[in-house]
């Protein structure tokens, strides 16, 4: 959503329930910004907060006109925020895509923008450290990287990297080309291409509030990845049915071999009843995967739109 007077930047914030943190992000990143010597706005996105976060936006708006208020029609998730902000995003050059809660720094966009203008089209942030964060936390993060770049195919999914990144304008019309309602939006930035290249930073602790994300919602957002990101899950049904298979065959060929030699004994209840399990078991398993990947595709059938705008106020600037 470009216009003539839109300016050179975009910074784009979804937000959900992010009140006390708000005010002071949009300092800091007013005064990370003051010198990268580019006109630019930034998009907050509220995500159907149930605080005070879309008055906070409201608020920040009317006293400074580089900034542009998204309120969506209820809370569509993280995901389709970002899109959102994307999408009304009007910046002619580049985009940033940033959190609100200051854990990643606003302060690292100079950075980001003069690796950009070294000829890359997606510069994205790297995580040194993950200040703040327990040590459970940390660790099934960097197990969750390590399996998606060991599924991803041909798409390469940095680690330690979330969705802190600045995108070429062309980048980012290649990315709102990609609709669809289950949305990984790492992968997507993956899977688009590009140059790309890194840089590095520390990540701080939250600034305020209370993180959304506990662990019941990091696992379903794993699940939300994998799924939405490969089909590989299917491939592994396969397989466990295809090792299933022999083994109930080398089972059978064994217990052949007995009856012939040795004779037929009764067979015990407990060993029958724990085969019995373990194969009803893995056959749930696998409808399981199977019912994801058709639930994707029924919700995809639908073809609802991804959100709905409550409200749309631009912002009233292109000064650098």
């Amino acid at each position: 959503m470009t216009t003539p007077d839109a300016p050179a930047l975009s910074v784009v914030v979804p937000a959900y329930n992010e009140q006390e943190v708000l005010p002071e992000f949009h300092r800091r990143l007013a005064a990370a910004l003051a010198d990268i010597g580019m006109s630019w706005e930034v998009v907050y996105v509220n995500d159907g907060s149930r605080d005070t976060t879309l008055s906070v936006m409201i608020g920040i708006q009317a006293q400074d006109p580089r900034a542009a208020v998204v309120n969506l029609s209820r809370n569509f998730g993280k995901e389709i925020a970002l899109t959102a902000g994307l999408d009304h995003a009007r910046g002619t050059e580049a985009v940033v895509v940033i959190d609100a809660d200051l854990q990643d720094p606003p302060e690292v966009i100079p950075a980001l923008v003069a690796t950009w203008r070294e000829g890359f089209d997606v510069v994205y942030a790297q995580r040194n450290t993950r200040e703040g964060e327990t040590w459970l936390k940390k660790a099934t993060a960097a197990g969750f990287y390590r399996v998606m770049q060991r599924i991803g195919g041909k798409v390469h999914l940095p680690p330690d990297t979330g969705d802190f990144r600045l995108m070429s304008r062309r980048a980012i019309d290649a990315l709102l080309q990609l609709r669809e309602q289950h949305r990984f939006m790492k992968g997507l930035f993956a899977w688009i291409g590009f140059p790309s290249k890194a840089v590095r930073y520390d990540r701080a602790p939250r600034a305020a509030g209370e993180t959304k994300w506990n662990y019941w919602k990091l696992w379903n957002f794993s699940l939300e990845g994998i799924t939405s990101f490969t089909v590989a899950p299917l491939k592994v049904a396969t397989y466990v049915g295809l090792l299933t298979a022999i083994g109930a065959v080398i089972y059978l060929s064994q217990l052949v071999v007995r009856t012939v030699f040795f004779g037929n004994p009764v067979a015990g209840y407990p060993s029958l009843l724990a085969v019995v399990l373990f194969l009803g078991g893995v056959q749930m398993m696998m409808l399981g995967i199977i019912g994801e990947y058709l639930g994707r595709i029924f919700n995809e059938t639908k073809q609802r739109p991804l959100y709905f705008a409550e409200r749309y106020l631009p912002s009233r600037s292109r000064d650098a």
